[in-house]
């Protein structure tokens, strides 16, 4: 897997000119080579040249934490007096092109800008982003077990099993995020909570705010879930809740707004269609409804190997999906100091049309306290 991930990668590279890549921290690391690198400020690296062996630079009191795969690349483990910049350097040669990774620290770069003075540098997701925005079928696969336990999450949020009146939305939060973990991810990568005009706020910080009866909750929700071969994969879904009474007619209106928006942009999501249609699609109908200068962020985002990665789901990305492309499709309504709602799925593009990862109940769950 790996190896094919390279070969692809280095076939990108003599498309666009780029004569090494180097990888440093990040999830572009263990997509290609299935070790994730601590963020120390020792540095480690995989050195891709496009016409040789890959080979990882890596501080050597961490080698112990490396499964070797000697196919796919070698090690080079350096010492506490030892210079890993000059090791890299020498390893790039006389590159005209680099391309580095993304989430690189900028000392990093810095240090590596000053060492291959003659090297020109750009964005290694140029190279890699295309390449991970393709799922294949296995991957599709592992996103779909983790969508699948976060959904089981969802279900009892809704069912009321999950406590949340007289609770603050912190607690409630690490209680979602104790559940993930429950549920097989190998980590949480966020657990929104966000009670009555908190949800208005769209990536609102659970904090101590008491939730009450008579006002909605949402909750936005994932984790990764880390396979024997070292790569982890993201989900992420949302889903509001009522608590007491039955919500007022303003409310139900705009849900039922954003029901009707998410799944249209759902529908939409077919090979061939520009990213920026699909967006389209759901913001036309929370805008004909009276809501479309509440709906403030794109309609969705790509997920993999991270949380966020391509395509975006936005205004202006003319990418047509292909098959294998996952992506969130979560539009939302925020009415600032009042309420906000957010409705999030995952689908992922196939030849026979849309198939969301996350199927547990879209309607709005009333649960009494």
């Amino acid at each position: 897997m790996f190896s094919t991930r390279l070969d692809r990668a280095r076939a990108a590279m003599t498309e666009s000119g780029v004569d090494v890549l180097l990888l440093s921290v990040g999830s572009d690391l263990p997509y290609f080579c299935g070790y994730e690198a601590m963020p120390l400020e020792r540095i480690t690296m995989l050195v891709v040249p496009r016409d040789g062996d890959a080979t990882l630079v890596i501080p050597e009191l961490e080698v112990p934490r490396v499964v070797e795969r000697p196919d796919v690349f070698s090690i080079h483990g350096w010492g506490e007096t030892d210079d890993p910049i000059a090791v890299i350097a020498g390893l790039a040669g006389s590159a005209s092109n680099a391309a580095v990774g993304d989430h690189m620290w900028a000392g990093f770069l810095v240090d590596l800008t000053a060492a291959l003075s003659s090297t020109g540098f750009r964005r290694a997701s140029t190279i890699t982003g295309p390449i991970r925005s393709v799922k294949e079928v296995d991957e599709i696969e592992r996103l779909r077990s983790a969508g699948a336990a976060v959904d089981r999450i969802a279900e009892r949020l809704q069912g009321g099993e999950i406590e949340l009146v007289g609770r603050t939305e912190a607690e409630v939060s690490a209680e979602l995020s104790r559940q993930i973990l429950d549920e097989g991810h190998d980590r949480v990568n966020f657990a929104i909570v966000a009670a009555g005009e908190n949800a208005s706020s769209p990536h609102h910080h659970a904090g101590s705010r008491v939730i009450r009866t008579g006002e909605g909750v949402l909750c936005d929700f994932g984790g990764t879930m880390v396979g024997t071969d070292g790569v982890g994969y993201c989900s992420d879904i949302t889903r509001c809740v009522w608590v007491g009474d039955k919500p007022d007619r303003e409310f139900l209106e705009a849900y039922a707004v954003l029901h009707e928006a998410q799944a249209a942009s759902v529908r939409a999501s077919v090979v061939g269609t520009p990213a920026q249609d699909i967006d389209r699609v759901g913001r036309e109908k929370i805008a004909a409804a009276g809501f479309g200068s509440y709906f403030v962020h794109r309609t969705g985002h790509g997920i993999g190997v991270e949380a966020h990665e391509d395509p975006y789901i936005v205004e202006g990305n003319e990418h047509q999906l292909v098959a294998g492309n996952a992506f969130s499709i979560e539009p939302g309504i925020y009415v600032p100091g009042r309420w906000g709602m957010r409705l999030e799925d995952i689908v992922v593009a196939t030849v026979d049309g849309p198939d969301p990862l996350n199927t547990v109940d879209h309607h709005l769950a009333v649960i009494e306290p």
